[in-house]
């Protein structure tokens, strides 16, 4: 992997040899300057509107503005005393490792963070629900608390401001459906992960029945530096209407596979020729999923897209997580897809018969078409079910984000889909 050391905030000081910033390192780098300010110079509505007015949008997928969902959270005497922000990090998405990156370069960065965004809000406990897989970032967030305490950047009464806060890392039990905020709340609090109707949302009604902000991790890393710098600092060093920079990945057959942290609305192009160094000799691009698994493909004819949360959905896509799955053209369509929807498949909670019941059918009419025994109405049954299992149809948003890159395959590989059926077999093996 690799960044710009230099300009750009998340990755500042990071060094792509495994090592950790460390905290005295971190606080050579103004670490924890953003966090005095705040408690020190600005009171949380203060903090709250600095966010807002850096147009720093969740960097988990849904890209909703992060001051505006901390908005909703009751605030006041005569709000609840206990309020909650817990920290999503149990990054699952396939293509997906933004976060890991993060967590691992620099987790004081994350807990500098965790304390502004929770003096913002009035939230005096915070959790980190880790993916499990993630061994190393968990002893490394473990030390950074450790030292966040030991430097009273943690605890009672931080910075002599009044302010007490505690973060507590929980590790996940390893369920992409975790990854759902509302399905991570009731697996935090040691039931099964499955989602709640909503309303009510988080804020009002979340961990415990307490008010809750569910934030991701580079959401909640760029909050430091936000306050550090200034709302107007952030808008300018994006490319677009979005603030900020974005951590980009991109993995397939191109020749410089990794994760670099770039001003938000660099157009896609530049991310696959520059950065990722274009495709590998022999290889040509047929499409790209521009977001983890659960967003539409893009084609070469997209290559201009900025991306951001606005450009890309005109582009038919989503913007998502902004880790790039490259396929070449020597890969099948139809496998690919088959691979993705028997991972979500698997991964389904399986508390709404649509999703329960859905997925795993049409992973074996997939599994039918792609060893050459399936037929033309198979098809069919694939676009009835695109809609069957849509947004508005599920309890969440799961086998609606299975159904991205299945419809826009349908519509960009037919003819991929229609070889198998013909010839009996997949061309590409």
């Amino acid at each position: 992997m690799s960044a710009n050391i230099e300009t750009y905030p998340l990755t500042a000081g990071m060094e792509m040899n495994g090592q950790a910033v460390g905290l005295q390192k971190y606080e050579a780098l103004g670490g924890y300057a953003g966090a005095k300010k705040a408690l020190l110079q600005m009171g949380p509505a203060q903090v709250m509107q600095e966010v807002k007015d850096s147009n720093l949008r969740g960097r988990g997928g849904a890209g909703f503005p992060t001051g505006q969902k901390w908005s909703f959270v009751p605030m006041g005497e005569n709000a609840p005393k206990t309020k909650y922000l817990v920290v999503n990090a149990d990054e699952m998405e396939p293509g997906a490792f933004k976060d890991k990156m993060l967590l691992e370069g620099n987790p004081h960065q994350l807990i500098e963070g965790i304390v502004i965004s929770s003096y913002a809000i009035g939230a005096s406990v915070s959790y980190v629900f880790l993916r499990w897989a993630y061994k190393e970032a968990a002893k490394r967030i473990e030390q950074a608390i450790s030292e966040a305490h030991s430097k009273g950047y943690l605890g009672k009464n931080i910075f002599g401001a009044g302010f007490d806060h505690e973060v507590r890392l929980h590790t996940s039990a390893g369920r992409y459906i975790c990854g759902e905020e509302t399905a991570l709340l009731t697996a935090l609090e040691g039931k099964r992960g499955i989602p709640r109707a909503k309303p009510p949302f988080p804020q009002m009604c979340g961990l415990w029945g307490k008010p809750t902000v569910v934030n991701n991790v580079e959401t909640i890393a760029n909050v430091p530096h936000i306050i550090r710098n200034g709302a107007k600092w952030f808008k300018e060093i994006s490319r677009s209407s979005d603030g900020g920079t974005k951590i980009y990945g991109a993995s397939g057959r191109v020749n410089k596979p990794g994760a670099w942290e770039l001003p938000m609305g660099t157009p896609l192009r530049e991310l696959l020729e520059t950065h990722a160094g274009g495709m590998k000799e022999g290889y040509k691009l047929k499409g790209i999923i521009p977001g983890g698994a659960s967003t539409e493909f893009m084609l070469e004819q997209h290559l201009d897209t900025p991306m951001d949360f606005d450009s890309v959905p005109r582009a038919g896509s989503r913007l998502g997580t902004g880790t790039l799955m490259i396929m070449d053209d020597k890969t099948c369509p139809v496998g690919l897809v088959l691979n993705i929807m028997e991972f979500f498949a698997r991964e389904s909670c399986g508390w709404c018969t649509p999703c329960r019941e859905g997925l795993p059918w049409l992973a074996g009419i997939l599994r039918k078409i792609e060893r050459g025994d399936g037929n033309p109405e198979d098809l069919e049954i694939l676009n009835e079910h695109i809609h069957l299992l849509g947004m508005g149809h599920t309890f969440c948003a799961l086998a609606p984000g299975a159904m991205e890159p299945l419809q826009s395959a349908l519509k960009y590989f037919n003819e991929d889909f229609k070889a198998h059926i013909e010839k009996k077999r997949c061309s590409y093996k």
